[in-house]
């Protein structure tokens, strides 16, 4: 069985073999095309946050209106849904502060979207920095989801972050007392620690006061907005998530070999952020989410064939985690325009 502590053993291995923050493989695009594809733009960013927004408003008023009836279960969903799977797409695009032009405007959006997906901004900003120079290099790669040798069931019981929101919750209580994991102490510099304990302890003190309504109204509705979406509202983001990495090649150079892109319709692509070309942003992370699609055009043609759909990626996806639960050498081989072997 793999080790994937990070720091550990694994990332011996992977230093000895050239694998820490190597050179990636890049495909051939004008220089000039990808200059313009990196250029921010408020506008879209407010565009998209604004519907966001108007979104949780709107299905977040149905759903007060409904509680109590059976119409509360599919407003619930709806709004569990906006609230606990489309802020991870907004946490991660703001994360990388691609989404605005505006820095100050992507720290806002991505310290209420980490609140809401029970992230720790500062420890996950630097974890996803790590993700993308070392990714899928076990042993450096924090971010690691879905790993082999893993059952099946684990990963379906994350449909609802069953472990993924209390361990973060956990990691908020560690981070507000000042206590850091080494694994933290890995990847996140040392004076940013500080960071990590004041957002923590503001997390913690809006979440207690949501449970003090709770106990002043004697109902647990307003859990039900702030708290509880983070579980039943998960389910999508999973979905969306195993989708990324989960099952391809560990421990390469080119993300043509450990990531896919998904061709999705333009209501995933809203709720998803066009995270689905998520080649192209392992490639090119600097491009924002608005200009992806572009990017996939001009390059596709030194790609690997993208899938159809979600649910042909699932199908894919799907047999090969019940596979790696007991075959841990066993990994879907992308077919590359030009032969790799790895």
């Amino acid at each position: 069985m793999r080790d994937y502590t990070v720091g550990g053993p694994s990332s011996i291995t992977a230093a000895e073999d050239g694998l820490v923050d190597a050179d990636c493989y890049k495909p051939k695009i004008d220089r000039e095309l990808i200059k313009q594809l990196m250029m921010r733009n408020n506008g879209w960013a407010i565009a998209h946050i604004a519907s966001w927004f108007a979104a949780l408003g709107i299905f977040g008023w149905l759903a007060h209106l409904s509680w109590g009836s059976w119409w509360a279960v599919p407003t619930f969903g709806i709004y569990g849904v906006l609230y606990g799977s489309m802020s991870d797409s907004r946490w991660h695009e703001t994360g990388h502060r691609t989404a605005f032009r505006t820095k100050w405007m992507n720290d806002v959006v991505y310290y209420i979207a980490s609140f809401m997906i029970f992230r720790e901004p500062e420890t996950w900003r630097w974890s996803h920095a790590r993700h993308h120079s070392d990714t899928i290099i076990v042993g450096r790669d924090a971010e690691i989801a879905f790993k082999r040798n893993v059952p099946f069931y684990k990963f379906v019981l994350e449909l609802v972050g069953i472990s993924a929101v209390p361990n973060e919750f956990k990691q908020w209580i560690r981070n507000s007392l000042g206590n850091f994991t080494n694994n933290q102490k890995e990847f996140q510099p040392e004076e940013t620690f500080r960071i990590s304990m004041w957002a923590s302890r503001i997390y913690i003190l809006i979440l207690a006061g949501v449970v003090a309504s709770c106990v002043l109204v004697r109902s647990v509705e307003p859990l039900m907005f702030i708290g509880l979406p983070s579980f039943y509202g998960h389910w999508l983001v999973v979905t969306l998530g195993i989708t990324q990495h989960a099952g391809l090649a560990e421990d390469v150079t080119d993300h043509r070999l450990n990531t896919r892109t998904i061709y999705m319709g333009p209501l995933n692509r809203w709720i998803y952020w066009n995270m689905n070309y998520h080649v192209e942003h392992h490639i090119y992370p600097s491009v924002p989410f608005h200009s992806l699609k572009k990017l996939h055009l001009a390059i596709k043609d030194q790609l690997p064939t993208p899938y159809p759909s979600l649910y042909q990626a699932l199908r894919e996806v799907v047999p090969t985690l019940r596979r790696q639960a007991n075959d841990a050498a066993y990994f879907v081989k992308r077919e590359l325009p030009l032969s790799v072997n790895i």
